[in-house]
């Protein structure tokens, strides 16, 4: 039996809804391995001391 065969006039089954929460969990986590990725390739982009790059 599979659970395809629901009209789709019924509400969102729970794995179409866990489908989509998937989806945005591994589109946020993309964009923010992208922006640590890009962060790690310009080490002086912030420095720990806390003074101003040169």
């Amino acid at each position: 039996m599979s659970q395809e065969a629901v009209p789709p006039s019924q509400p969102k089954g729970l794995l179409q809804q866990m489908e989509e929460l998937m989806a945005a969990l591994d589109a946020d986590l993309s964009e923010l391995d992208a922006g640590l990725q890009q962060s790690a390739t310009r080490p002086d982009a912030s420095p720990r001391d806390g003074s101003e790059p040169a």
